[in-house]
């Protein structure tokens, strides 16, 4: 089987942290199976230390304003996507229009079927952080997080959900599944806060089952 993984050219090496490798594919990598889409039944709700709790329909979130921006992707899983286009409603955009209390200073991700990650507050608020909706210009496929995922660039892509449904927003910085798991409370690619000790029998599936996608490509 041939690989589709290399080596960064030296002209965008400086894009791709230590310990990552480019793909032009993007691996599909989901703990657990690709839950099913209702719109009639789907909600995106913001909750906790809020001043305006809130909660949108498929129908009212479509109608929200829309941001396109391009970005890099860096999986734990040791790979990077350049060059993404989104398009989606401004993760700071939901943040102003629920209005945070002064001590919300940290938001836990819910996402279907039961999964969650952690991440501050401030983390949200770059501009390049996007609820997607859209990838390259095609709505954004089931096993990617389809209808709706967030993208927060920065960070490695677990701190970005697939199948986002709400935003807790909370004083206290609590640990989602992955961190549950061993994997970093932060996840800043740069300096690989990858793990925060031994890697449990959950993550090792996860990687194995990243290089056998690989390997298949």
């Amino acid at each position: 089987m041939i690989c589709h993984m290399k080596k960064p050219d030296p002209a965008v090496a400086a894009r791709v942290p230590p310990g990552q490798a480019l793909t032009e594919k993007w691996p599909v990598l989901t703990y657990g199976r690709t839950p099913r889409f209702d719109p009639n039944r789907w909600t995106f709700r913001c909750f906790g230390l809020v001043e305006r709790p809130t909660s949108w329909t498929w129908e009212e979130f479509l109608r929200l304003p829309r941001v396109t921006v391009r970005s890099d992707i860096h999986c734990v899983t040791r790979w990077s996507k350049l060059d993404n286009d989104w398009e989606g409603v401004s993760a700071r955009y939901i943040v102003e229009e629920v209005k945070p209390r002064p001590e919300a200073k940290f938001v836990l991700q819910h996402a279907d079927p039961d999964y969650t990650t952690n991440t501050a507050l401030a983390d949200l608020l770059d501009d390049d952080v996007v609820l997607a909706v859209r990838h390259n210009g095609k709505d954004l496929e089931p096993d990617h997080g389809g209808p709706m995922r967030l993208v927060l660039p920065k960070l490695y892509f677990w701190k970005s959900s697939k199948w986002l449904r709400a935003f807790e927003f909370l004083e206290v910085n609590p640990p989602g599944f992955w961190e549950q798991n061993g994997y970093h409370m932060n996840a800043d690619p740069w300096t690989e806060e990858r793990y925060s000790g031994q890697e449990t029998r959950a993550m090792q599936q996860m990687r194995a089952e990243a290089a056998r996608r690989l390997r298949d490509r």
